[in-house]
């Protein structure tokens, strides 16, 4: 068979698999592809008009959506599991965050392997899609997750697994089965939060069992995944994870917490719309923010607006700002 010949098969292939996984980007995405194929071969006419039923297509689903934005299509494994599914259609994006220079580039390389799927499948290559986040609590692993479904437009399932031992003894195993066939039936960012409830080497008294088994039925489970979702497992215990997860991942992403510059743009951003009294302190107010996370600076500056509008002032005062931030540094 030609090259040009197996390249056009091979499109068509991906377009049908996409179809089937109900992934609108990639399918436009090949269906744009085959029509600049043609356009280059001279068939002008014939790539027109494919273009245009693309775009046709493209419109009428965007009308639906809207009309349908908060419904998403559950299958059997999700009713099955509607106790520990957490299923959500975000909007923020990679953009809307404040990330470390690593942290960003870690993204932007899994969302542009994601957006050239067909490129790295003629290759027999498959983009980055199994993570694992590593942080302390507040520092953006369930909004990267968040944000990974808003940049790729697919749902969100987070899927707390310290229920899955709690409420399903006996029956985990199967249960997380269920979850694994979900991500074939369902392209979505898949996230499994406070990993280290079956991750973790340490012990769980009359559970340690069931944990266990938990856990080989993951691995073994991870393994076996040749779906087109993500799976993104977060943790802020990763000292006490079995080392034999790791290299289950693709990438395996630290979240430090935020710096001082990565703290003054987070003020900036939170406080945007409204004006900060004696701006002179604003050096002050992010170093003495250090150490904090960025959920808890986000609260802080919150907090700070929150008394400024009950008290009916007109800018946010930084004594204020200074003193919210004061009192999330006591609380730990």
């Amino acid at each position: 068979m030609k090259k040009s010949n197996l390249a056009a098969v091979e499109k068509i292939i991906a377009l049908l698999q996409s179809y089937g996984d109900h992934d609108e980007n990639r399918f436009y995405s090949t269906a744009m592809q085959i029509a600049a194929a043609e356009a280059k071969k001279g068939h002008t006419k014939l790539a027109q008009e494919l273009k245009g039923l693309i775009e046709k297509i493209k419109t009428k689903r965007s009308t639906e959506s809207v009309s349908k934005t908060r419904m998403l299509p559950i299958n059997e494994a999700q009713r099955e599991l509607k106790d520990l599914l957490e299923v959500y259609r975000p909007r923020i994006k990679t953009k809307d965050m404040v990330l470390s220079k690593e942290v960003s580039e870690s993204l932007d390389r899994i969302l542009v392997e994601q957006n050239n799927f067909n490129k790295l499948l003629q290759h027999n290559l498959k983009p980055r899609r199994k993570l694992m986040l590593i942080g302390p609590p507040g520092c953006g692993k369930t909004m990267t997750a968040k944000a990974l479904a808003g940049n790729l437009e697919i749902p969100l399932f987070i899927i707390r697994l310290d229920g899955l031992i709690s409420r399903y003894m006996g029956e985990s195993i199967a249960k997380l089965k269920l979850i694994f066939d979900s991500m074939y039936q369902h392209r979505a960012v898949y996230l499994f939060d406070e990993f280290d409830s079956i991750g973790s080497n340490r012990s769980y008294g009359n559970e340690v069992g069931e944990i266990k088994r938990v856990l080989n039925s993951f691995l073994m489970n991870i393994e076996q995944d040749e779906s087109n979702s993500l799976l993104v497992a977060a943790t802020n215990m990763p000292e006490s994870l079995d080392k034999a997860l790791f290299r289950r991942f693709d990438d395996v992403i630290r979240y430090p917490l935020p710096s001082e510059n990565e703290i003054a743009i987070l003020i900036k951003t939170q406080l945007k719309g409204y004006i900060l009294t004696n701006s002179k302190n604003f050096p002050a107010i992010t170093k003495q923010a250090e150490g904090l996370s960025f959920a808890d600076i986000s609260v802080a500056c919150k907090d700070a607006i929150k008394e400024m509008i009950v008290l009916n002032k007109a800018k946010v005062s930084s004594t204020s700002l200074l003193k919210f931030i004061e009192n999330r540094k006591q609380q730990f």
